[in-house]
């Protein structure tokens, strides 16, 4: 089989699992918003069981819903029976996923907490299934066809059980009002917390800074520049920023002046630069940074009076670029 056989095979699986998620989203109802209510409103965990593959798809949802603040546990038909059912309390919701709604495991899962007067909502493949009707929501996981050549091996159908669960835990992320903040606190060790984490004030250097009023002299500012990491700041006294000279605005009033050291800096800083506040997200900083072309920016309070600068190489020392 030569290569372009082999990228249209794999272009028939793409197109057969993008149409069963079209059909997918046509089937979304009621029953979706009665789901999402039932989470919200429950005051215990999202219990989620599958076996084989839609297992896996369940360990997948129970993980989302957990990292974005829905505490959630995976529970296995099998291992529920042998201890592990102790878990489940009557305030918990349970998600169920099945292609057939057929499973015994399932079944007899169902019927334990049910007993236990846990609600339940299953993502199942056969809205006639033994599974949907014993289920208290049971949401249309319904597909044409595998992806599989042979029609057997799980494809359409887990990537339509896992889109149902993603579209599941961020309806009910967002109907809770769950936040960026939020996020990151739940993944503080990875470089996406450090990004949603990290504000400006951690990483801005207070003491010493390099101002200057706007008398001064580029002597003075050539000074501050090479022991303050490129920036001068200009400010009248009250330290309110009036303008900034930078490395690259000595390098460019050298290119057409020879006398630059009685220059005095209000003719060469640059007015009104871009300011960060303390409280900014440092990536968002840095976005404004790397735009403009800025190696370093003043930092000012509310009041909009100078209380630090921000560098750039800081700022991605902190791994939030």
């Amino acid at each position: 089989m030569n290569a372009e056989q082999l990228i249209e095979r794999g272009r028939r699986v793409v197109r057969i699992e993008r149409d069963a998620l079209n059909e997918v989203e046509q089937r979304l109802d009621a029953r979706f918003a009665e789901a999402v209510g039932l989470i919200v409103s429950s005051s215990g965990r999202v219990i989620v069981a599958g076996v084989g593959k839609s297992g896996i798809i369940g360990r997948k949802l129970a993980a989302t819903l957990t990292s974005t603040g829905t505490l959630a546990t995976f529970l296995h038909p099998v291992d529920s029976i042998h201890g592990d059912l102790g878990i489940v309390g009557s305030e918990d919701v349970a998600i169920v996923l099945s292609k057939s709604g057929e499973s015994m495991e399932l079944l007899s899962l169902m019927e334990h907490i049910k007993r236990v007067g846990v609600k339940t909502i299953a993502i199942c493949g056969n809205s006639q299934s033994t599974l949907a009707k014993l289920a208290d929501i049971a949401l249309d996981a319904w597909v044409k066809e595998e992806a599989c050549s042979l029609d057997l091996a799980p494809t359409s159908s887990t990537t339509a059980a896992l889109a149902i669960g993603d579209a599941l835990a961020v309806a009910v992320f967002e109907e809770k009002g769950f936040r960026r903040e939020d996020f990151a606190k739940l993944h503080p060790g990875g470089m996406l917390g450090r990004k949603l984490l990290t504000r400006v004030s951690d990483v801005m250097l207070t003491d010493a800074l390099p101002i200057l009023p706007p008398t001064a002299t580029m002597r003075e500012a050539v000074v501050q520049l090479a022991a303050r990491r490129g920036i001068v700041i200009v400010s009248n006294g009250n330290r309110r920023v009036m303008g900034v000279v930078t490395a690259g605005d000595l390098s460019r009033l050298m290119e057409h002046t020879e006398q630059v050291f009685s220059i005095e800096v209000k003719s060469v800083m640059t007015p009104n630069p871009k300011v960060a506040h303390a409280e900014d997200l440092g990536s968002a900083v840095v976005h404004t940074m790397e735009t403009h072309g800025i190696m370093a920016m003043p930092v000012v309070d509310q009041q909009e009076v100078l209380v630090g600068v921000v560098h750039l190489h800081d700022l991605m020392r902190a791994g939030v670029a």
